[in-house]
């Protein structure tokens, strides 16, 4: 959801490639040049090792989820605890759907394995069927 032919205006928002070993940097390199030669443009994607991890900020976690209050608080009564809200799978899985990621085919799959009440299934197929 970025260009990577544009510089990013701090480190916080930089596209980057994390690599844990040569094999993957050779494979990240190799395909960044690939792609400058495809669209004959220079790409500002940094390839680096990985030193740590850093979780971002609560307000961060589950943007999407976040924005549709009410598929939010029927999560946040099911996992009070921020650490529970964050580490759910449901919470994730609902986080791509109100991202409209994914499909309303694979939603219906899965819908009744996610915790919500039925309201809270209607609302989420509608954010996926709009």
């Amino acid at each position: 959801m970025h260009s990577p032919q544009m510089r990013a205006p701090s480190t916080q928002y930089r596209s980057v490639v994390f690599y844990h070993n040569d094999n993957q940097r050779q494979a990240a390199e190799r395909l960044k040049a690939d792609e400058e030669a495809r669209i004959k443009a220079a790409i500002f994607t940094e390839v680096v090792p990985f030193t740590e991890f850093y979780r971002a900020e609560d307000y961060h976690q589950k943007y999407y989820l976040r924005g549709v209050r009410e598929l939010a608080a029927e999560y946040l009564a099911i996992y009070p605890d921020t650490t529970d809200f964050v580490g759910s799978t449901a919470t994730a899985r609902v986080n791509g759907y109100a991202g409209r990621y994914g499909t309303k085919e694979r939603l219906e799959k899965e819908l009744n394995s996610l915790g919500l009440s039925e309201e809270g299934q209607s609302r989420l197929l509608k954010i996926v069927g709009s």
